[in-house]
């Protein structure tokens, strides 16, 4: 379905944001992907997208720093010649209850949630306007959507990726650039173990357990796809029924 297609992921070094390499890889793009700092995980990740047989790239990076993205998209894009599918995955918590919060804690989530998700889409916008086609998929989370006790940095900064993810699609609609947002509810990864054995499935989920990331990846595979050519703006959840 990809072939010939380079999709860009940033925090794709393990969970949702491997799985979602995983999967535009097994559909056959070439995928560059952007970590901060887990070496260990990135190759990891790298090895397992060169065993499907695609072009893959793994580049260090901290997304909230708006010169680092610049000079790694300028050799991402030199390597890979173009970017199809942007998926601004990176995301970061910091959480605690809003009295507590220190501002820089506030500052920081919101500096890598969602301003590194402005600073790589202004990477790749021209690339796509050139082309007159591109996809933006943003991680958001339900969290901006409804709230959450403890995490007033992280839902301000998952809620402005909606809106973020709706002024990106009015501007860039005319020229045929999709951007939509999935919003996902809990889901099984490293950070979410702990919260999985203590959580109260029953009284929060209506489908009783978490999402597997390979589900979410899977949607945002859907959106990239030209079966979601006529999909614009819109926020998806993905949450078994959490947010309803």
């Amino acid at each position: 379905m990809f072939e010939g297609k380079v999709a860009v992921v940033t925090g794709g070094s393990r969970g949702i944001g491997r799985e979602i390499c995983l999967e535009f890889a097994r559909r056959g793009a070439d995928v560059a992907f952007l970590y901060a700092g887990n070496a260990q995980a990135a190759g990891e990740t790298l090895s397992l997208l060169k065993e499907q047989g695609v072009r893959a790239e793994a580049y260090a990076c901290d997304v909230s720093d708006a010169d680092a993205v610049r000079d790694t998209f300028k050799t991402l894009l030199a390597a890979f010649g173009t970017a199809d599918i942007l998926v601004n995955n990176a995301g970061i918590t910091c959480d605690k209850l809003a009295m507590l919060m220190k501002e820089e804690d506030f500052d920081r989530v919101l500096s890598v949630n969602l301003r590194g998700a402005f600073y790589c889409a202004k990477q790749v916008v021209p690339v796509m306007v050139k082309k007159r086609s591109g996809k933006i998929i943003n991680i958001s989370s339900v969290s901006g959507l409804m709230g959450n006790a403890g995490q007033c940095n992280y839902a301000a900064a998952k809620a402005g990726l909606i809106g973020l993810t709706k002024s990106l699609a009015r501007e860039l609609a005319p020229r045929g650039i999709t951007c939509n947002a999935v919003a996902p509810g809990f889901v099984e990864t490293d950070m979410t173990a702990n919260l999985a054995a203590n959580t109260p499935l029953s009284d929060s989920i209506p489908l009783k357990r978490f999402a597997k990331p390979a589900e979410v990846a899977k949607l945002v595979a859907f959106l990239a796809s030209p079966d979601a050519d006529y999909i614009t703006g819109e926020t998806v959840r993905i949450d078994g029924g959490l947010a309803m």
